[in-house]
């Protein structure tokens, strides 16, 4: 039996680099970014009232504004929390194309990208980001305390962690943004929605079904939970609720379940309990809600399903064909186009999307998505992409570029989009389809965010949603001439199209999401559906029909009949955050921000490249532990980790130093080590034991670069090191004891592709890693030898979706002072075996697929999210020691992802019984596995 620290390499590293390219950060996902901004950016920064804001030059004018407002709120904002002041730096990113906004430790800042998406809330963006990461903040500073420690904050994180789970953390800052604006996302009926129709539909989740999610269902997810459940302890227990919280958790940190311990100190009741008392609570709320309107019930067009999916923006290709924007909890995003009889045709399969968009028109698709740079991550672009339903041929209309939001003109020759530059100016701009030239652009002094435009019939008039800190607008080009169809308000407009002589637009008027008529000219608002959950994405369809979007309990379906005008009916949306509005009694922060001139200086990323921040215990294994200091600079350029570890078998100290340099194309490292070193060697007919002590330096040059493209990554990673070994203070060594070792080599090369995942895939449905290294010493006459070796992984689709067969093939060539190393992937079981000859080749085949995803909440110590299984079958030294047909080792696995003990990382335990060829003469080998993730 044996137990294994981490997966087998075989399905994890090589395709690191791909999951990197297309991880994607939700609005407030507080993930956490470590990339680099190109070096032409150039910075500057502002100090005010413990505020350090650090922004590209283009963005003054925000910065200034920043300035002026995040000390203004902080009071009000904290003040639930008892903190007034802070201190704490703040980037302003504005390279990247994708919306987010998270506050970190180690290094303390917060960052907000400014780039707004093209669906959110209605205020200003950056006020929006404002008030809820400043939540964060003060929470930060109430649970670890606003005084400077010498170096605690990895620690002070993991503690944050532990004592806090994110439901908490998220769900307060929700309460907090919709109690201190006239907007939040507590007042948006579509953001509650999926949480809604569970309960009204009798799903009764569990509490960690809730919290973390499911494989197969739709669920709340912890910013829904945490909004309601905080909003529900706020109305219970008054406004000073999370302070008392906070503060008994800080009182008493050492225990297990800290926040379930104090929550049911002061209120009587665990999370669990208190989670189960909201659901009731909401369930009733939202029934009285039910009765107060009589809905309407819409048939679906696309075929019934009990899995989560979802069919975006239907349109209605001719009579007997829809086309819509397809994804689920099996299948990434791609188009499909739906029959009559509801069977379904997969046409091809599309990129990361800040939301789902397509616009069609006479054969003619488009669609925006993100592209990533090759090497800076922090820049990203949004471009415009098109499929011709004749020629078959998809083409990329633009490159670099920043558009959001294209929609056709009848003809299908002209595209409106938003476009957003990098000192956050927003303009509508008309683009030619046949050759992504822009041929207007459409002034916007004002600045409002624009968003969703679109064509009229005749391609004259151009609909669109215009965003400030006032709320939303309906407006209207025509000649170039602004109408404002809808005044500001805090309606949750959305995507107006025109239909006839009406726009036609989404809206919350009656308390749930509805699609809603205006007429241009007399202004006269009337509904068109009243949805029992939500009803969006209105289009022309056939017959006096319209095709739309209806919310249902697995999510979007595709609904096409004739609607008649009704009235719009009574705003019956149940605010949950109205009590906590009433204890802060505030209004909106953003009121009565003051408009002072900030001096700005630039900020020299060369004079910043340490930033020490924590102070850490590492342990390397049961011999090995140790202290380590580590510096992360603000711009993710530099980190320094420096330490000292004992070696408690040899009872002498290590002391390390890396520094790693990632502002250029190349990323360089440095790597020292003074360290005892011992081994043991056959002398006189006897095993001596010898010691010495080494300084090792290393030199590494790194060169990673990916490309996306639709449903595509490809990654491309070069590698180049060296070292040099100087060994001293040999005890008991033999006479031929080197004592240099000079400069050897070491070069790597991988090539990647992999298409898009969901989180039902085990690995890509198709992907190929080719990887290639190479080791040789050519400066050091005292030692010869070298090793090459090449990788090849080819993973295919399985025979069910979500299914993986992966073949490896894997060859090395070892001589001289390598010619023991290990550098390809091994069979399973292989350190267990005894070996007969040198490893030369290795040939792996696997086969892995999910088969149960229970959900099951067991108690408080596991949540069970689903259970895989695998066969396998591996060959080594092909034609050396076993033929084709004689697998060395073959056997099944068996994995499970659990969140354990109620806390968020996904843990995934695994066993593996491994069968070993008979001429090993070795017994079956039991190994476990155990590795967890964010």
């Amino acid at each position: 039996m044996k137990i294994k620290n981490n997966n087998n390499k075989l399905f994890i590293k090589h395709l690191t680099a791909l999951t990197l390219s297309l991880i994607s950060s939700s609005v407030f996902g507080q993930i956490f970014s470590s990339a680099q901004n190109p070096l032409s950016v150039k910075w500057n920064y502002i100090s005010a009232s413990g505020f350090k804001i650090i922004y590209p030059r283009e963005l003054e004018k925000e910065a200034q504004r920043m300035a002026n407002t995040l000390p203004s709120i902080y009071p009000r904002i904290g003040l639930g929390l008892h903190q007034e002041k802070t201190s704490i730096p703040l980037i302003l990113q504005n390279q990247g194309t994708i919306a987010n906004g998270f506050v970190q430790l180690a290094p303390r800042k917060s960052e907000f990208y400014t780039t707004p998406p093209q669906y959110f809330d209605s205020q200003d963006w950056l006020n929006n980001l404002a008030v809820h990461e400043l939540r964060h903040i003060a929470q930060f500073d109430k649970l670890t305390g606003t005084q400077t420690h010498p170096f605690p904050e990895l620690v002070y994180f993991a503690y944050f962690g532990a004592g806090m789970p994110t439901w908490f953390f998220e769900g307060d800052a929700v309460v907090n943004e919709t109690a201190l604006t006239k907007s939040g996302r507590g007042r948006q009926p579509n953001w509650i929605m999926p949480f809604r129709a569970s309960i009204l539909e009798g799903e009764k989740f569990s509490y960690s079904k809730a919290y973390f999610g499911s494989n197969k269902d739709v669920t709340p997810g912890y910013y829904q939970t945490g909004y309601t459940m905080v909003a529900n302890m706020k109305a219970q227990h008054g406004q000073f609720i999370s302070d008392s919280l906070l503060g008994d958790i800080r009182k008493r940190p050492l225990r297990l379940y800290p926040f379930s311990q104090s929550l049911k100190k002061i209120t009587n009741q665990n999370t669990k309990d208190f989670y189960l008392s909201t659901q009731e609570k909401l369930k009733r709320e939202w029934m009285n809600q039910l009765k107060k309107d009589q809905k309407e019930n819409y048939l679906s067009a696309n075929k019934k399903t009990t899995l989560a999916t979802n069919y975006f923006l239907p349109v209605r290709l001719n009579k007997n064909q829809i086309l819509a924007l397809k994804e689920s909890k099996q299948e990434a995003r791609y188009f499909v186009i739906i029959n009559d009889d509801k069977s379904e045709q997969k046409l091809f399969g599309i990129g990361y999307q800040e939301q789902p968009w397509f616009s069609y028109k006479n054969n003619t698709l488009i669609w925006d998505e993100i592209r990533y740079d090759p090497r800076y991550k922090q820049r990203s672009y949004s471009v415009i992409c098109s499929y011709n339903f004749i020629t078959k041929k998809i083409r990329k209309l633009s490159s670099r570029s920043r558009l959001f939001s294209p929609s056709l003109s009848n003809d299908a020759t002209k595209i409106i989009a938003a476009k957003v530059e990098l000192n956050n100016q927003f303009n509508l701009v008309e683009i030619e389809t046949s050759s992504g030239r822009i041929l207007k652009t459409y002034p916007n002094p004002e600045n409002e965010i624009l968003q969703t435009p679109a064509f009229d019939e005749a391609g004259k008039k151009i609909a669109y949603i215009g965003v400030s800190e006032q709320g939303k607008n309906l407006s209207m080009l025509e000649n170039g001439t602004k109408k404002i169809i809808i005044a500001n308000s805090r309606q949750q407009i959305s995507r107006p199209v025109f239909i006839g002589e009406q726009i036609l637009f989404n809206a919350h008027f009656n308390g749930t999401d509805n699609i809603y008529a205006i007429d241009p000219q007399t202004k006269k608002i009337e509904a068109l559906t009243n949805s029992r959950y939500g009803a969006f994405n209105p289009g022309e369809s056939q017959d006096g029909k319209l095709i739309f979007n209806d919310y249902k309990l697995n999510g979007y379906e595709i609904t096409e009949q004739i609607l008649s005008p009704k009235p719009i009916g009574e705003d019956a949306f149940v605010d949950f955050a109205s009590a906590a509005e009433k204890q802060e009694n505030t209004g909106n922060v953003f009121n009565n921000i003051p408009d002072s001139i900030f001096k700005s200086k630039p900020y020299h990323q060369a004079l910043n490249l340490f930033s020490f921040h924590s102070i850490i215990p590492t342990i390397d294994d049961e011999y090995t532990f140790g202290l380590e200091l580590q510096s992360n600079n603000l711009l993710n350029t530099m980190s320094v980790y420096t330490g000292a570890k004992f070696h408690r078998d040899l009872k002498r100290f290590e002391y390390t130093a890396d520094i790693s340099y990632k502002a250029l194309y190349p990323v360089l490292t440095v790597l020292y080590r003074n360290r005892p070193r011992r081994t043991f060697y056959r002398a006189k007919n006897a095993i001596q034991q010898g010691d010495w002590r080494e300084n090792y330096t290393k030199l590494n040059a790194s060169l990673p670069l990916s490309f996306n493209a639709r449903n595509n990554t490809y990654a491309f990673t070069l590698n180049a090191a060296t070292s040099f070994t100087q060994r001293y203070l040999p005890e008991n060594m033999p006479a031929n004891f080197i004592r240099e070792l000079k400069f050897p080599m070491e070069y790597s090369f991988a090539l990647n592709h992999s298409t898009r995942t969901t989180e039902r895939d085990i690995a890509p449905k198709w992907a190929q890693v080719l990887r290639a290294t190479y080791n040789h010493q050519p400066f050091d006459n005292n030692l010869g030898g070298e090793i090459m070796a090449l990788e090849s992984f080819f993973y295919f689709p399985g025979l069910a979706k979500n299914h993986s067969f992966l073949v490896s093939f894997n060859y090395q060539k070892a001589t001289g002072a390598n010619q023991y190393s290990t550098e390809i992937s091994t069979v399973y079981g292989y350190n267990n075996i005894l070996a007969k000859s040198k490893l030369q080749n290795t040939l792996l085949f696997n086969y892995r697929f999910p088969f149960a995803f229970p959900d099951w909440e067991l108690g408080p110590l596991a949540y069970v999210r689903n259970f895989r299984a695998g066969f396998f079958s591996h060959y080594e030294n092909i034609g050396v020691d076993t033929n084709i047909g004689e697998p060395k080792t073959f056997g099944l696995e068996l994995n499970s992802s659990l969140n354990i003990l109620r806390y968020q990382p996904v843990v995934d335990v695994g066993a593996r019984l491994v069968f070993v060829h008979k001429i090993y003469n070795q017994n079956p080998i039991l190994e476990f596995s155990f590795n967890y993730s964010f």
